[in-house]
């Protein structure tokens, strides 16, 4: 029975839930509690489902720093950032969220701000407050994530450093799709509109662009870098326009988005001048004007895989085997083109810059 004597400031004194108490409820030995709640994929399903409901209805709270202390382990998963703002990142951090919150472990999140050295220094910060990390669109070099994957366990989205477990998202695969998309709406010239020159894929995207169109005999040009942020959309239109461009693949949404506003700014008509296209389809990709014509990846999905991997080498998960393309230490995920309305035929006289 619970103690609710009065301590002798007046307040009432709960004493804490134990996992004796649940081994009592329950009838197993305390180290059975104990592996279901911190290792449950030790423990067998039908005996763990039966502990955590105990332990839900006697209201027990896990002290974890005395866990992390016996066990070595925190529980914590830390989750960089490039920029939290960034709609990009709302799903990834959603799905790496829901991911651990379903292993019963805890997320760290940090925003790095477009910046290696402050990437680096948290790194350097949690290390000893979490088991391991995501790191997604990373800013460092990939001998510097190799050498920190040496002390800490790491799982990366969007970059492939050797020897690091990686999740990718198939963008060379929304290209090659977005230059089909254009070619058959008649554009033989095709503008990339770059990101970042640290970014790992920038160039992946820029690589893919140069590939398809020699395969399929079109031009290609590239203006940039441009930061991946809507108020750098102002500067990519001009430079396109300036160029002459009749169709654009722009780095990221938001840079695309903010391109749409200053075209219309200049009173240049998107589609019927030029053809936008973003990538990612982030959440407002389809409520700007006009909607974006982009391609679409499976953004929510890439967080939980990484997680799956990251507890996988903890020893935290099943080993379930995620879904996607299985290339040496990655998983590919792919991408589709999504239509809208700011792609259209081109132009039978391109028009001038002004």
């Amino acid at each position: 029975m619970t103690d609710t004597r009065p301590s002798r400031s007046g307040d009432t004194d709960v004493r804490r839930v134990t996992i004796r108490d649940i081994a009592d409820a329950t009838g197993v030995a305390p180290s059975t509690v104990s592996r279901a709640l911190s290792l449950p994929d030790r423990v067998n399903r039908a005996t763990q489902l039966r502990i955590q409901q105990a332990a839900r209805d006697l209201g027990y709270v896990p002290n974890s720093q005395a866990r992390a202390l016996t066990s070595g382990r925190t529980r914590a998963v830390a989750v960089l950032v490039s920029d939290i703002t960034n709609p990009f990142y709302f799903d990834v951090i959603r799905g790496t969220q829901h991911q651990l919150a379903a292993a019963g472990w805890t997320q760290l999140l940090v925003d790095t701000e477009e910046s290696g050295e402050a990437e680096l220094a948290a790194l350097n910060a949690i290390a000893t407050k979490a088991d391991g990390a995501v790191l997604t669109a990373s800013r460092l070099s990939d001998a510097q994530i190799a050498r920190i994957a040496q002390r800490t366990p790491l799982v990366v989205v969007n970059r492939r450093p050797e020897g690091v477990p990686s999740v990718l998202i198939d963008t060379p695969g929304g290209v090659e799709q977005a230059v089909q998309h254009l070619v058959s709406l008649g554009h033989r010239d095709v503008l990339y509109v770059a990101g970042p020159d640290s970014s790992w894929s920038n160039e992946r995207r820029w690589r893919a662009l140069v590939r398809v169109a020699k395969r399929l005999g079109i031009r290609v040009a590239r203006v940039g870098p441009h930061a991946p942020f809507v108020d750098s959309g102002a500067a990519a239109a001009d430079a396109a326009v300036n160029a002459g461009a009749t169709a654009c693949i722009a780095f990221n949404d938001l840079i695309a988005i903010g391109m749409l506003a200053r075209l219309r700014e200049r009173g240049v008509r998107v589609p019927e001048d030029m053809s936008v296209v973003g990538c990612d389809d982030i959440f407002g990709a389809d409520f700007c004007n006009p909607p974006l014509t982009t391609m679409t990846s499976p953004i929510e999905r890439a967080g939980r895989v990484a997680i799956r991997m990251l507890l996988g080498r903890l020893g935290a998960e099943s080993g379930e085997d995620p879904v996607g393309e299985h290339t040496a230490g990655a998983v590919a995920l792919p991408t589709h083109l999504t239509v809208r309305e700011s792609t259209g035929p081109a132009p039978t006289s391109p028009r001038r810059p002004s």
